[in-house]
């Protein structure tokens, strides 16, 4: 039993989907969130990024509608990534959006756009801080190659940057209303050089302070402090089984994906997911028990591409008739197997099963451990009947029967799959 207290998880397994926003200043070399790491450029190169930074075009309700429209439920925004640029208006550094020509507060702006659209509200707000005078040189550091790497570190304080870590944690927690996510990120106490985990942002007192500030708010699993977290983050991968906490047992988990490899705008990123794809993941997360955390990345002007907002916009015209099988639903009892090429999830609440069809068979679909048990079949984008055969293993070979095991139902398909990314057939149960 864990001696931390948690979140109030209830409505984030039921709303499944949530936008992820990565958004700083390393929308302007637009080559990866990780420049700075990649490159090892110094605060002084770097600085001519923060000296330009100005999005003119940035309108967070559009974003917020976009986020609404593809059925998304929440928002994570980062605050601040590990460039250590500020997205919002702190008042412990001039390293901000305030001080940039811009001279807005970034995050004011979305938070309120997406709280009027009525999605809950995520901060991402990174551990590590590259900018940050105190912040030690270390193995994922800019600086980690540079030849005075270790006189650089002399005279940095994490005991100071620490202080600095939770006032702005406070401030996030404090001046922009009631915040249903923080998400840190991240800590790696195995480092080759100067690691960091739980002691370097003392991740009990911060969690203490959290939960004193906001008791439900639900906080991610990367403060390194086994018990605190009430959301496991797989990255970047679906699970294949459901993901367990450091008990064993089965976790409140959320997979963060990314539209294209990069989470931070990338202009000449050519690995894109298709339409499909990215349907497909959303399926596949809540079939084990998960939410998906979708991510976009604007570019420095302040706006969605339009390889994002077709993303957006196929997501939207999928959940517009599929959502059901989305919103409230999970893992389907392990009493019924998937289907070849199938996927299911289940609302326990509406005892319907979801079979989500990812690859078109010919006429007959297969469903074991069904005989009996469904009232009723129909495709969830147009209501239309799906016809139901009992399985009958004495039935003869024709065109209108097909055997299959013994317990189990035939859905009978039309031969075309109807017109929609993802045919989602729904079983009411009896």
């Amino acid at each position: 039993m864990s001696k931390f207290s948690k979140g109030d998880s209830s409505w984030f397994t039921h709303d499944r989907f949530g936008m992820f926003i990565h958004w700083g200043l390393y929308s302007m070399p637009a080559r990866h969130e990780w420049v700075r790491h990649y490159e090892e450029i110094t605060n002084e190169d770097y600085q001519k990024y923060f000296d330009h930074f100005d999005p003119d075009l940035f309108d967070a309700r559009e974003w917020a509608a976009a986020a609404k429209n593809a059925g998304m439920k929440y928002v994570v925004f980062t605050t601040k990534h590990h460039e250590g640029f500020c997205m919002f208006d702190s008042q412990y550094t001039d390293y901000k959006s305030t001080n940039a020509p811009c001279r807005r507060d970034l995050l004011r702006e979305v938070v309120d756009a997406f709280r009027a659209e009525g999605l809950r509200i995520g901060l991402y707000h990174s551990l590590i801080d590259w900018h940050h005078p105190d912040f030690t040189i270390d193995s994922i550091h800019p600086l980690r190659n540079h030849p005075d790497r270790d006189a650089l570190n002399r005279g940095r304080d994490m005991a100071r940057y620490r202080t600095y870590l939770h006032s702005q944690t406070r401030e996030l927690l404090t001046k922009y209303g009631d915040i249903d996510i923080i998400w840190f990120d991240f800590s790696y106490p195995k480092a080759e050089y100067n690691p960091k985990g739980h002691e370097d942002w003392d991740s009990k007192g911060l969690v203490s302070m959290i939960r004193s500030i906001r008791p439900t708010i639900l906080i991610n699993n990367r403060l390194d402090l086994p018990g605190t977290g009430d959301i496991v983050t797989p990255e970047q991968n679906t699970p294949e089984e459901p993901p367990t906490d450091e008990n064993g047992n089965p976790a409140v988990w959320e997979g963060c994906q990314t539209l294209s490899g990069s989470w931070g705008y990338h202009r000449d990123e050519l690995t894109w997911k298709t339409e499909k794809q990215c349907i497909d993941m959303l399926i596949n997360h809540v079939a084990r028990g998960g939410n998906l955390l979708m991510n976009v990345g604007p570019t420095s002007r302040g706006y969605l591409d339009h390889r994002a907002m077709e993303r957006l916009q196929g997501y939207a015209r999928w959940m517009k008739y599929c959502s059901r099988s989305i919103y409230g639903c999970g893992m389907a009892p392990a009493e019924f197997p998937e289907p070849r090429d199938s996927r299911y999830t289940y609302n326990p609440e509406t005892r319907r099963l979801y079979l989500h069809v990812m690859n078109w068979p010919f006429k007959f679909l297969n469903a074991r451990n069904l005989a009996g048990k469904v009232a009723y079949a129909q495709f969830l984008h147009d209501g239309s009947e799906v016809k139901i055969q009992e399985n009958d293993p004495n039935a003869p070979h024709t065109s209108l029967t097909v055997k299959a095991p013994q317990g189990g139902i035939t859905l009978v398909l039309p031969v075309v799959k109807p017109e929609i990314t993802v045919p989602v057939i729904e079983l009411i149960l009896k």
